[in-house]
């Protein structure tokens, strides 16, 4: 379905205005870190570090090292980072100590032997960091409201219980958007948070300590690309599962989630091989994840954009040609075409804002800032923004003022186009078919630019709302030294076939890369160009 004569000069308009727009705010946005030097990373040194999290726990069984050792790693690179990139807005650093201690001494007491620790608990002595929108019992849980500035979680989240049960601990909880509803990891209660690839850039709507090397897993939530997003602009892998397997219990805002497919608990690692584990630690045993999986037998099929929407941005080249690289030896990939992708934006914002099973229409956005107390006027909290006295950031009062003007029913074209593309996907990928599809338009972008392309988020937002399981995995470094990535989509149940397929990409792709090395050897090119050109 090709772009008609409006459709494409709607893009230009567009792209024109957000050109303008962006020209505008770059003269008045305040310079960020001119001295490049001091606004990167130092490069991880200690080669705990660099374990993923499933060897950790066999390391630390065996008493090859102990949860202590492991434990204060951890906290000794968070304390290292945090400075810089301010993702960990709480921490339980004494807390943590005194349990991996417990874990310590619980191992030199068992006598049932490693597998026995193993079978019962497969994360004895990990840490793992989770998102501050989750129940972590003694920890805020305002999602960057400064309403619930004093909520304290009583208990933890069902997904977070169940981490800890498996001997997993908690470090802390991390930034997030406010409401968890923007692409920026950015609230009037805690500040913003960086890239740990580039301090100038966002790391997504939820932060992520996995891309700096301040932990090896953790949780969060995914109703647009929460989880996605995040994991691509900080080279790592993110799992949103098949919708339901893991429980929705014990994240605020709860109301946004309650009778929505779109919203899944999630999990971000650094290392494909924790993926499936974590996962099946974390969900209701519904999804055979014990069945083998044989690479050779699977479909694979690629869509290098969404077909040119004139609300998203075109795909960065680096993208498209990373996509095109996965096709090698051994792995067939058909090129398709899928024309109702175009309407991702539209169908999951009517779906988003349609009635639930039970009738109801969701809580408004206005009302979930609001959070039981005084109405939020978007009109007042912008004027209030522009003299610095809001409470809310720019981002969230524009999410209000859009949806003043939202329909309150999907269209029937738009309702025609979600489940015409529900039915062609289902049967397209099966039970053994795997789409490449890119992850974000853009690579990631500098701060406050997602405000001048709101609507880009779609290419992760579209499966959220058709309940497909979808696995990010990075693919290498930009020229300019950023991650690149793509999502796996596969059909409903079929988590398993992505998870693998990521691990095989992992070993062909490199995984995660140190965004400190690479900043270090980014810097030591630079000068040795820099002193060839004074020598000649």
């Amino acid at each position: 379905m090709a772009l008609t004569r409006f459709e494409r000069f709607l893009a230009s308009v567009l792209r024109v205005a957000v050109g303008m727009l962006f020209a505008v705010f770059q003269l008045l946005a305040q310079r960020r870190g001119a001295d490049r030097s001091v606004r990167r990373l130092p490069p991880i040194t200690n080669p705990l570090l660099r374990v993923p999290a499933m060897r950790l726990a066999r390391m630390i069984r065996r008493r090859e090292v102990t949860s202590v050792e492991v434990v204060q790693t951890y906290i000794d690179r968070i304390q290292e980072i945090n400075p810089l990139i301010n993702a960990m807005v709480k921490d339980r650093f004494s807390l943590a100590l005194q349990e991996a201690a417990q874990v310590d001494k619980l191992i030199e007491e068992e006598t049932g032997g490693e597998d026995v620790l193993e079978d019962r608990l497969p994360l004895l002595g990990v840490p793992f960091t989770v998102k501050e929108a989750f129940s972590l019992q003694g920890m805020p849980n305002s999602t960057g409201l400064v309403s619930r500035r004093g909520v304290i979680s009583a208990t933890d989240a069902p997904p977070v219980a169940l981490l800890k049960r498996a001997g997993a601990i908690p470090l802390g909880v991390t930034n997030c958007s406010e409401l968890c509803m923007w692409l920026e990891s950015h609230n009037r209660l805690y500040g913003i948070t960086n890239n740990p690839y580039d301090l100038e850039r966002i790391p997504g709507g939820s932060s992520v300590f996995w891309g700096g090397g301040g932990s090896v897993i953790g949780v969060g939530s995914d109703v647009g690309g929460s989880i996605r997003i995040p994991a691509f602009f900080n080279g790592i892998f993110g799992h949103k599962p098949t919708s339901g397997v893991v429980s929705n219990v014990g994240q605020s805002p709860l109301s946004l989630c309650s009778s929505l497919v779109s919203c899944v608990q999630a999990q971000c690692v650094r290392y494909a091989t924790d993926l499936l584990p974590m996962l099946r630690v974390m969900e209701e045993p519904t999804l055979s994840l014990s069945s083998e999986v044989d690479l050779k037998r699977l479909r694979f099929f690629s869509v290098p954009h969404d077909g040119g929407s004139p609300l998203v941005s075109p795909v960065d080249q680096q993208l498209v040609l990373a996509q095109r690289r996965v096709s090698r030896p051994g792995v067939k990939v058909q090129q398709l075409k899928i024309p109702q992708l175009k309407y991702s934006f539209q169908i999951w914002s009517a779906m988003m804002g349609a009635p639930g099973k039970d009738g109801k229409q969701p809580t408004s956005f206005a009302e979930l800032m609001s959070d039981h107390g005084k109405k939020v006027w978007p009109l007042w909290e912008m004027a209030k923004w522009t003299v610095g006295l809001s409470k809310h950031t720019v981002a969230a009062i524009g999410l209000v003022l859009v949806e003043m003007f939202q329909r309150s029913q999907p269209t029937q074209l738009i309702l025609q186009q979600k489940e015409s593309l529900q039915k062609d996907l289902e049967e397209l990928l099966g039970t053994d078919g795997v789409l490449l599809y890119p992850s974000h338009p853009h690579l990631a972008p500098k701060h406050h630019h997602p405000l001048f392309t709101p609507f880009n988020f779609s290419y992760t937002g579209i499966f959220n709302i058709l309940g497909l399981p979808v696995t990010q995995c990075p693919l290498g470094l930009s020229e300019e030294g950023l991650p690149l990535g793509l999502q796996l989509v596969v059909g409903k149940q079929q988590d398993r076939l992505s998870l693998a397929t990521a691990v095989f990409l992992e070993k062909t792709f490199g995984g995660w890369r140190d965004p400190g090395s690479i900043a270090t050897a980014t810097t030591q090119l630079d000068t040795r160009r820099g002193a060839s050109t004074t020598a000649s």
